[in-house]
């Protein structure tokens, strides 16, 4: 097996350094099923969209736009760029509009829209023209919708390549911390090295298959590190402590693959099912997301199952050697703080239960007041080519070419009789006096179809713009008319709209594997509700926080980044699905512990705080572990993905610490033995096709004359 795994490595990892070449360019954050993209799809293939996608700024310190060698040296780099590169292209000379000349005069900008009705076409094509509009002497940059894709992926694979440098030692250093030995801690590195190249491989498999965003290769790869470490030290503390307890190395192997192996099953298919539910929104950037994340934990957990214990088994007893002298616990200290907390909390777990929801809720209230939007130049540093083009167009020139709302109106006859014109003329005037609107005017007209071209100054991502675009689509179009509106108000107004009837479907899909891989794993049906509404609680907490720190700018000054005032909508969706995952992952290992030992004492009070003080110092490590890899993204200069690194650890940190030290004592407090229960028939079913941990099997247990019912125990 290891030899095995060694070779994966080497040619694996060789093979899936090519992943990032079959990947898709742009994002794919849009709704391709929506309005706007049904009317992008139109227009490229007669009118054109009439937006410019690509705005290039040119400047001299010296030169003005009357100098005739500015002209001559911005018309002699548009003039390279070949006549299939853009559908349309305006510039100052070729129009004589002012609004493309900047107050002093030393600026002026380029228009081009390119050819494709989707993004990652156009992401190619600009690829090809950027260094052919290099103009010399002059200072050129680089703005509008397709630049800032480019751009951003271009940051974010910098950022993302130097926040792993920084994990690999940090996870390093807590692995020792936690282990206190060399060879222990080398384990779940070896396995989390295994799954980062592995994934890679994965990605290209994957992507041969389905068409991949560049996003995926951004997160999956950072994601399938994090969950291979936090498996790996959930296998390698049970294998430890088996040794400790006696067991062979062979029988301690077994056994904490039964043990936390099983841990490891039950949370990776709750994960990877979860990532899956993501193919319920069509966006490209969450359907990849979706099939890269499953493919890349399935892959984790295998590693975990089939390579880790190959490596416990040649380890053995030396899993303890080369220890690291630090100070910290004698050996029957383990976990008796969590102990001693865990029977505090059920002293009074009313009130404990109470005033930890009233917290959790409480931090959750903020994010009533979300402005969800998509990510654009306001997610880039400050000095990126379309954050400075963005605030010149706004603070220099007259007009904003990338502020357009595109209408194509198909008419139920031709779009060029004179009856047709007027009334054309007529609903493009009723579409300009919406107040947000500033300009109005039919710009052109094929066979049926007709173009009306909108121009607006509000904010292309905030709640006023969206209202806009909610007032236009209610404007009646002229008799027997239909109209389509298109360009980024639009499509956020889509996107938006994708999300929330997503969602529900979502929470459905999560609800249901949740109870069934509960029931499955404990034959309880209380359980699997309880687990859904505690997971709810700690991610409504880290989201209330996003809002705090991102939209409304707490903390963003030691962070290093601007609030612009909204959160972007695919985020939460994306954590969501990560985070629940991982909860179920440390809910199963705890409940484990804590069933283990009620089977044998059937006292429900000391085998919650049994299992607390067995699992809660893994499980705080293991969200550690995970949060210093994926916490890393906070170093990365995309506000977006530093907001998937902080809202990632807020929920690890919340659900480890709170809801399981806290939280989740409280509430078995509360349950009592009613929290084993199901109705007979599926207790009955249950013992004949449940999954039961080996301890069960092999020690089944006697029934208890203080149970609820006959039927309340499924076991």
């Amino acid at each position: 097996m290891l030899v095995a795994a060694v070779l994966f490595v080497v040619l694996g990892g060789a093979w899936g350094s090519g992943a990032g070449g079959i990947l898709g360019g742009g994002a794919g954050l849009d709704n391709p099923n929506g309005e706007s993209a049904e009317a992008n799809r139109l227009l490229a293939t007669t009118l054109g969209r009439h937006v410019a996608d690509v705005v290039v700024i040119y400047e001299s310190p010296t030169m003005t736009v009357d100098d005739p060698q500015f002209r001559q040296r911005v018309e002699g780099a548009t003039s390279k760029l070949p006549k299939n590169a853009y559908a349309w292209m305006e510039t100052f000379w070729s129009t004589g509009s002012a609004d493309f000349v900047s107050a002093d005069r030393h600026k002026t900008y380029v228009t081009l829209q390119l050819p494709g009705a989707v993004e990652e076409e156009q992401v190619k094509v600009y690829q090809d023209i950027v260094k052919v509009l290099d103009a010399p002497d002059l200072t050129e940059r680089f703005g509008g919708l397709t630049a800032v894709a480019v751009q951003f992926n271009a940051i974010s694979n910098r950022d993302l390549s130097r926040a792993e440098l920084i994990s690999f030692p940090l996870l390093l250093i807590l692995l020792l911390l936690i282990f206190r030995s060399v060879v222990a801690a080398a384990l779940p590195l070896a396995i989390a090295i295994l799954v980062a190249i592995g994934s890679l491989g994965v990605l290209r498999v994957v992507g041969g298959f389905v068409d991949l965003s560049t996003a995926a290769i951004n997160v999956v790869v950072i994601l399938g590190l994090g969950l291979a470490t936090d498996y790996a030290l959930l296998i390698v503390s049970r294998f430890r402590e088996e040794l400790e307890a006696g067991l062979d190395v062979e029988e301690a192997v077994v056994r904490s693959t039964a043990t936390a192996g099983r841990t490891v099953v039950v949370s990776g298919i709750t994960v990877a099912v979860t990532l899956g539910g993501l193919v319920v929104f069509p966006s490209r950037f969450l359907t990849s997301l979706a099939y890269a994340g499953a493919s890349v934990v399935l892959f984790a957990v295998l590693s975990a199952l089939l390579v880790l214990p190959a490596l416990l088994r040649v380890a053995g007893h030396r899993i303890n050697s080369l220890r690291i002298p630090l100070p910290g616990r004698r050996s029957g200290e383990v976990g008796t703080g969590w102990y001693r907390t865990a029977h505090a909390v059920m002293r009074r777990p009313l009130m404990s239960v109470v005033s930890i929801t009233v917290v959790l809720v409480a931090l959750g209230l903020p994010l009533i007041g979300a402005v969800w939007s998509r990510p654009a130049e306001w997610a880039l540093p400050d000095d990126t080519d379309s954050v400075v083009v963005t605030r010149q167009l706004a603070q220099e020139f007259t007009y904003d070419p990338t502020k357009v709302i595109t209408t194509v109106v198909r008419m139920p006859g031709s779009a060029g009789t004179p009856q047709a014109k007027a009334a054309l003329d007529d609903f493009a005037q009723r579409l300009g006096r919406i107040d947000g609107v500033e300009r109005s005017a039919v710009t052109g007209t094929e066979g049926n179809l007709a173009r009306i071209t909108l121009g607006y100054s509000l904010s292309p991502y905030g709640k006023e713009i969206r209202d806009v675009v909610v007032k236009l689509r209610a404007e009646p179009p002229p008799a027997g008319a239909v109209a389509q509106f298109t360009n980024r108000p639009a499509s956020i107004v889509d996107m938006l709209d994708m999300l929330a009837r997503g969602l529900p479907w979502m929470l459905l899909i999560v609800s249901v594997v949740t109870f069934i891989v509960l029931f499955l794993a404990f034959g309880s049906v209380i359980l699997p509700i309880k687990t859904v509404i505690l997971n709810l609680l700690s991610l409504s907490a880290a989201f209330g926080a996003m809002v705090l720190i991102f939209q409304d700018g707490f903390l963003s000054g030691p962070l290093g980044f601007k609030a612009p005032g909204f959160i972007d909508a695919n985020m939460p969706v994306m954590i969501a699905a990560v985070t629940f995952g991982l909860a179920m992952d440390y809910e199963v290992f705890m409940l484990a512990r804590i069933r283990e030992h009620y089977l044998r004492s059937h006292d429900p009070v000391e085998s919650v705080a049994v299992g607390v003080q067995h699992t809660a110092r893994i499980i705080t490590a293991a969200a550690l572990l995970l949060g210093v890899v994926i916490g890393a993204f906070v170093t990365i200069n995309v506000t977006v993905l530093k907001m998937i690194g902080i809202g990632v650890v807020i929920a690890l940190v919340v659900d480890a610490t709170v809801v399981r030290g806290l939280l989740v004592p409280a509430t078995m407090r509360l349950l009592g033995r009613w929290a084993w229960w199901s109705p007979a028939p599926l207790a009955r079913w249950w013992e004949r096709h449940g999954i039961p941990e080996e301890s069960e099997v092999s020690a089944p247990f006697v029934p208890s004359a203080r149970k609820p019912s006959s039927s309340s125990v499924g076991a």
